[in-house]
């Protein structure tokens, strides 16, 4: 864990530049892990599609000139990016994310949930975004971690580097889970939480989530 973060944390160091050409970098973290069904799975990628047509947020994401990629993760080691960084000037783009998003396929069934590891893993790639403002990690999930390391210690540590973390705690696995990404996963400038009610509710939570975290400030 330390050498990992360390080496984060040098990463870091080489990101500032005089001028910025996108205002957000956002990583979309989704959750694959075993307690979520194949059903689980297709909603949450077309709700994710669906929220990125939706034409606020569209025009949220050009504004900003935004760049985003989007990371499955579930158990220890277990992390990938199926769309590295994209970046975001026109509707066009937009539309062809979303696209992308519906055609990833999952990468893994059946492995426990590593949100330390997931959020180490998406801080990572934003040395290759350089020209953004604000790092955020948007993180989704249905359940408590229960391998690898400690998401509260992690996202102290990336909080205090400037990254943002936001939550999107999918409820009815287990209770209260909104909660629990209050206290131990969300944390940096302006971070927030918002609450899913089950699968059904996942692509109004991501709309609004998407929007929030676009246009909201970075202090």
């Amino acid at each position: 864990m330390f050498q990992r973060a360390a080496a984060i944390a040098i990463s870091f160091g080489l990101m500032a530049v005089p001028a910025k050409a996108c205002e957000v970098a956002l990583v979309l973290a989704v959750d694959i892990s075993g307690s979520i069904s194949t059903e689980e799975y297709r909603l949450q990628m077309d709700g994710l599609a669906e929220a990125l047509r939706d034409p606020t947020v569209s025009d949220a994401l050009v504004e900003t000139r935004a760049t985003l990629s989007l990371m499955q993760w579930t158990g220890s080691s277990r992390q990938t990016f199926s769309i590295p960084w994209t970046q975001i000037t026109t509707r066009a783009d937009v539309a062809e994310l979303a696209e992308r998003v519906v055609a990833v396929k999952r990468a893994w069934l059946n492995y426990s949930t590593a949100i330390g590891e997931a959020l180490l893993t998406a801080a990572s790639r934003f040395a290759e975004v350089p020209e953004c403002e604000r790092n955020v990690i948007d993180v989704s999930g249905d359940g408590y971690s229960n391998e690898g390391d400690e998401p509260g210690y992690v996202r102290d540590f990336l909080a205090s580097n400037g990254v943002t973390i936001n939550g999107l705690a999918i409820e009815g696995a287990v209770e209260d889970l909104t909660s629990y990404f209050r206290s131990e996963v969300i944390g940096g400038p302006g971070a927030f939480v918002l609450t899913s009610r089950g699968y059904e509710d996942y692509p109004r939570a991501i709309r609004r989530k998407l929007l929030t975290e676009i246009t909201k400030p970075s202090s």
